[in-house]
């Protein structure tokens, strides 16, 4: 199996990183939540105010159970809530090598500080809701991460030639 996966924060770069792979290295690409979005034909700002957020997270699971075994040679960039979900961890790492995509919060907030599609960022203050997701979110996503990328100050060629050298269970930083 040499499918690659993408996991981090909302603004981490999965998505960017992603297709940059898909145009420079040959790899396939999917996004799980352009495949929800297709599959449900709405956006996921929708399915989180008409469904709920643990309709979205049951969606989220199932598309990883319909992509395992159906890609090869593919980058997937999941939302950065997929792995949050116990079982989803199994599932990430069936489906390929997981890369987590480590940015700092500082980073996140120039990314996302005018992004009106996230449901979980929406009102109140976005550096302390920033802060407090990375918070509960970090540590799963070094227990589901076989690589660790510190992307702050790398170029995607440098992320690229880590994964392509990386054992397992490794962390890199600037």
């Amino acid at each position: 199996m040499n499918n690659i996966v993408l996991i981090g924060f909302m603004g981490s770069g999965k998505t960017t990183f992603g297709r940059w792979l898909k145009i420079n290295k040959k790899y396939g690409f999917c996004d799980t939540d352009q495949y929800i979005e297709k599959q449900q034909q709405k956006k996921i700002k929708e399915i989180f105010a008409d469904d709920g957020e643990k309709a979205f997270r049951d969606m989220e699971t199932q598309a990883l159970k319909e992509l395992i075994g159906t890609l090869e040679n593919t980058v997937i960039s999941v939302g950065g809530g997929l792995p949050v979900r116990k079982e989803n961890t199994r599932l990430l790492k069936e489906l390929g090598t997981v890369v987590y995509l480590k940015t700092s919060a500082e980073v996140l907030l120039k990314r996302l500080k005018s992004d009106k599609d996230r449901p979980l960022l929406a009102g109140g203050n976005i550096k302390e809701k920033i802060e407090s997701l990375m918070q509960a979110r970090e540590d799963i996503y070094l227990a589901a991460a076989d690589i660790v990328i510190d992307t702050d100050n790398l170029s995607f060629e440098e992320m690229f030639n880590i994964i392509k050298g990386a054992d397992k269970n490794e962390i890199f930083s600037n």
